[in-house]
């Protein structure tokens, strides 16, 4: 089913239940001793390791099996071929750059037969039986066609037994005259056997050349800035160039997504905020939950060696909503005491004691829901782990701050505002 080269092949390996494995313990170290394996087994065939799905979505997305695809353009198919290995060995000494391999553009074996004008006219043999007998050798000449009813079958003559595809058995081939007579095929053309282009793959247009590389032991995005650095840095012909392919391409369309998401995000919490309390100053107060869950969650990434991510992403702005909703729950609950005549430290103490319970309770459960995302490491882990780490890294920070720091910073505000009323009613009272 898949329009691949008779030299490319697709082997599935069904691992077992990864308690049980005994050689390695995460994924990389298994290629790794895979990768070195089958090396030692088969020199000279390079090898890409990668999961059927996430194959398929490669296959679709980009047009190639890998983490990271180099393009390169041109128009002739030698200097392609010289600047893909210049690529390819660039992209090789790069730190992270795995089962790196060049799509391959020659190495099929092609037999050239030429008519020889001389020797035809010696013999008094024209073209077009030459063609014929060519076109018979091996995939037989269209002669007529066989009807049985609407049906139509075509009718093709060739040679009961090939010849084999050398240039000598290919030399010795009867060729028969119109006449009767036969000669070796030989004697009326030139046939060499020379290599060919295996394959000519064209994109927009153009011919193009691929390299691809898995990328293992660092993160994509560090990977692909300094991948462009070194192509930047590259010399080619005028004419030819190399352009970046794969799941980049889909992570710089996610971040671009993401740019405009996060802010309209945050504009839109600050607004509910400000509705909700009618004052500017409650709002940035739980607004502050924001910026200190945030490096919870970069935090705990750091600590699990954890790259950022889309699913990052997400994790962040579902962190935002549970932390900015434990600040409004203390904070209701202190203007609530302050409604009914508390002074400021009293409503605070009154509703810290409170919504003690609440806010643990709510951090504690959106952690301990997302627990088993953040340690699993069956189908979909890799999409899991990042999410579930940054909520709970980042409701950690959110809470510590929601119930130790902002019934302080709560009660401060008040008694400087407070004491700004104080002094602006003083003013007036000397202006008067």
């Amino acid at each position: 089913t898949d329009v691949m080269g008779v030299e490319q092949s697709a082997v599935f390996v069904i691992l077992g239940p990864r308690d049980e494995w005994t050689s390695a313990h995460d994924r990389e170290a298994l290629v790794a001793r895979m990768s070195g394996a089958l090396r030692r087994a088969l020199p000279g065939t390079a090898f890409g390791f990668t999961q059927p799905i996430d194959m398929r979505v490669q296959e679709l997305l980009g047009g190639i099996k890998s983490d990271v695809g180099v393009k390169v353009y041109g128009d002739d198919i030698a200097t392609l071929t010289r600047l893909a290995a210049d690529v390819a060995q660039m992209l090789a000494a790069l730190p992270g750059a795995e089962d790196v391999r060049v799509e391959p553009t020659s190495g099929l074996p092609l037999a050239t037969i030429r008519p020889n004008p001389v020797k035809m006219g010696r013999l008094g043999v024209r073209s077009d039986e030459v063609r014929a007998a060519v076109e018979a050798l091996r995939a037989g000449r269209e002669v007529g066609q066989l009807v049985e009813g609407e049906r139509r079958f075509p009718i093709a003559v060739r040679l009961d037994v090939p010849p084999e595809a050398d240039a000598a058995a290919l030399a010795r081939a009867p060729f028969t005259f119109a006449d009767g007579r036969s000669v070796p095929l030989g004697d009326v053309c030139d046939i060499t056997l020379e290599e060919g282009p295996a394959q000519i793959s064209r994109e927009q247009a153009r011919r193009r050349v691929l390299i691809e590389a898995n990328v293992r032991g660092r993160d994509l995005g560090s990977f692909v800035q300094e991948l462009q650095g070194k192509l930047g840095a590259m010399a080619m012909p005028a004419g030819y160039g190399a352009t970046i392919s794969g799941q980049y391409e889909n992570l710089v369309h996610a971040a671009t997504r993401l740019a405009i998401i996060v802010p309209v995000t945050l504009a839109v919490i600050f607004v509910l905020l400000f509705l909700t309390f009618g004052d500017a100053r409650p709002a940035l107060l739980i607004f502050l939950n924001v910026p200190v869950a945030a490096s919870g969650g970069i935090l705990a990434l750091a600590l699990r060696s954890l790259p950022f991510s889309l699913s990052a992403g997400v994790g962040f702005i579902a962190l935002f909503g549970v932390a900015t909703l434990n600040g409004v729950v203390l904070v209701s609950s202190i203007r609530r005491h302050e409604i009914e005549g508390e002074a400021a430290r009293e409503a605070v103490t009154h509703a810290a004691h409170e919504r003690l319970r609440p806010v643990l309770t709510t951090a504690v459960v959106a952690s301990l829901g997302f627990l088993p995302m953040a340690v699993a490491t069956g189908t979909g882990a890799e999409v899991q782990r990042p999410l579930a780490t940054v909520v709970m890294g980042g409701l950690v920070t959110a809470t510590a701050l929601t119930l130790g720091l902002m019934p302080a910073l709560y009660a401060w505000l008040r008694e400087q505002g407070a004491k700004a009323g104080e002094r602006e009613t003083l003013l007036e009272e000397k202006a008067v």
